[in-house]
């Protein structure tokens, strides 16, 4: 980590809630609210997520896996997000979701009409907007907590131990 954390305080809610309070609280409220507000599909809103994931390098976002209503994408589905060009376990909102988040992540300059009239096929610009937010509170937060180390602080248990 290369943020120095007291003796005896959670690293997230240091940085995040103490270090700087005008902002981090009102950053986590945006944060939670991708997932408390979302009306995207499951399996679109995690492809879009985990793709976002992988590209931060992010270690509990890439093991985290959002739960609606007790259900969870399956245990291979960021395999499937990492082939989202080949992957047979898509339909096309999801690999759609996919895609977008990664010219978001990688090549926001490169996102031309053909890709918006496919995503308006699939997508309305209520859908869209959404999306857009929520690529854009991943990207930010997730890379913020890579690149501080703060995702090794709060790695789930399937990464103990890796960083």
């Amino acid at each position: 980590m290369f943020i120095d954390v007291p003796d005896g305080k959670d690293p997230i809610m240091h940085v995040w809630g103490e270090l700087v309070p005008g902002i981090g609280p009102a950053a986590s409220a945006l944060a939670m609210s991708v997932y408390e507000h979302s009306t995207l599909g499951l399996r679109e809103f995690e492809a879009a997520r985990l793709r976002i994931a992988q590209i931060n390098g992010c270690l509990f976002c890439q093991d985290w896996r959002t739960e609606r209503d007790g259900q969870k994408v399956e245990d291979t589905f960021d395999q499937a997000v990492a082939d989202w060009r080949t992957t047979r376990d898509f339909d096309d909102r999801t690999r759609l979701a996919a895609e977008y988040a990664e010219r978001y992540a990688l090549d926001h300059h490169g996102i031309d009409d053909a890709f918006w009239k496919r995503m308006r096929q699939h997508y309305s610009d209520r859908e869209i907007v959404e999306l857009s937010m929520c690529l854009g509170s991943w990207l930010s937060f997730g890379r913020l907590n890579r690149v501080l180390g703060l995702d090794a602080a709060c790695v789930l248990p399937s990464h103990a131990g890796q960083g």
